[in-house]
């Protein structure tokens, strides 16, 4: 039987094989959540009794039966197969409480810590595609049904720190790699969301600087001075008060990194900036340019194949997202190179483009301007 694998960066899920199991009630996800927080530790029952009727005065007097009663519907639910009266391996009974003994590679927020981690430690160059993979375990915000917890405070906010952290890390990287133009959106999104975080006001001026855009990064400084004065009562920080007056001063030092010796790298270097400047970035020709990309991947072999297959479902995720059943179409049937067609020892993936298919030809309008895109899919 598969390994049970458990999600909290977004609402309490449990599942095997892809398939969600059945988690009763909000207590025994608040169980299962609790005991995940505690990281393979026990917690006891007097903690888990006060944690879970936390908004009581007092827990009703028959709490540490109903408990009981919680642990034994998720033992049935991550343990269907276990005999009678046969012990527990998965949400097992130790000392005075309980302990969720889940694989480290199990729970989104541990793999999403260690990637976080890993990429800290490898090689610059493949940090900002490792920190990109370890954001997109997020689903959400962590322990999303518990933010009101006292029990889940702490964790919460420790999470969404790490994550925030990681994407201006990721934008750091990019930027200092020479690859300013792709930190620009992600910045952008970001600060909609956390307006208050200094460094990456810092971060998108200094990338649009980099790009060639001077007007645009000192825009943004004076935006960041806006909403600092003018919603805290506060001046910016040193660091991006001496990035305004650098940017002014065009110090040499802020210049991007020397442009590539070779000519082709030139291009593209200037191609996609300037496609980043005049695209939208939720357009739907960026899309379809990004699985020619993947496209043109695949065909390379080696990491390009696999980088092909491996962002197949997502691209068709996102076409499917922006409700164009025609994009759809054409972005599933784009993928016509053989080394990338659905493969017999991915069954999930098959599963997944194959449903997507069936939907997409369901959404098609029903006359001949879509049997072109009908085609595709058939």
């Amino acid at each position: 039987m598969e390994a049970v694998t458990f999600g909290v960066l977004g609402p309490v899920t449990a599942e095997r094989g892809g398939d969600p199991l059945a988690l009763k009630g909000p207590r025994h996800r608040a169980v299962l959540a609790r005991l995940v927080l505690a990281r393979r530790r026990v917690v006891p029952v007097a903690r888990l009794v006060e944690d879970l009727w936390e908004t009581s005065q007092a827990p009703p007097p028959r709490a540490v039966g109903a408990l009981r009663t919680f642990v034994g519907d998720l033992r049935r639910a991550l343990e269907p197969d276990r005999p009678p009266r046969a012990p527990a391996r998965l949400l097992v009974t130790e000392g005075p409480g309980y302990t969720l003994r889940a694989a480290p590679d199990s729970v989104d927020a541990w793999r999403f810590e260690a990637a976080v981690a890993e990429a800290d430690r490898g090689p610059a160059a493949q940090a900002p595609e490792r920190l990109r993979a370890a954001l997109e375990e997020w689903r959400g915000p962590a322990y999303a049904e518990f933010s009101g917890a006292e029990w889940a405070r702490g964790e919460r906010s420790r999470l969404t720190e790490l994550r925030l952290r990681a994407v201006e890390r990721r934008a750091e990287l990019l930027v200092e790699l020479g690859r300013a133009a792709e930190a620009i959106p992600d910045l952008d999104a970001h600060l909609t969301g956390h307006p208050w975080r200094e460094e990456a006001w810092r971060l998108l001026a200094l990338a649009l600087y980099r790009t060639g855009r001077q007007g645009d990064a000192l825009a943004v400084l004076r935006r960041a001075r806006g909403r600092l004065a003018g919603q805290l009562g506060l001046d910016p920080g040193p660091r991006l008060r001496g990035l305004e007056a650098r940017i002014l001063a065009q110090d040499p030092e802020l210049d991007p990194p020397g442009e590539p010796a070779d000519a082709a790298a030139r291009l593209w270097a200037a191609a996609t900036e300037a496609y980043d400047r005049t695209v939208a970035a939720g357009a739907h020709a960026r899309l379809e340019s990004t699985v020619g990309l993947l496209r043109t991947l695949a065909v390379t072999g080696g990491g390009g194949l696999e980088a092909a297959r491996e962002h197949r479902t997502a691209a068709i995720a996102a076409a499917e997202e922006t409700g164009d059943a025609e994009l759809t179409a054409r972005v599933i049937g784009a993928y016509d190179v053989p080394a990338v067609w659905t493969r017999g020892d991915d069954p999930e993936g098959a599963r997944r483009i194959v449903e997507a298919a069936e939907r997409t030809l369901a959404a098609l309008p029903d006359d001949a301007t879509a049997d072109a895109a009908r085609c595709r899919l058939l």
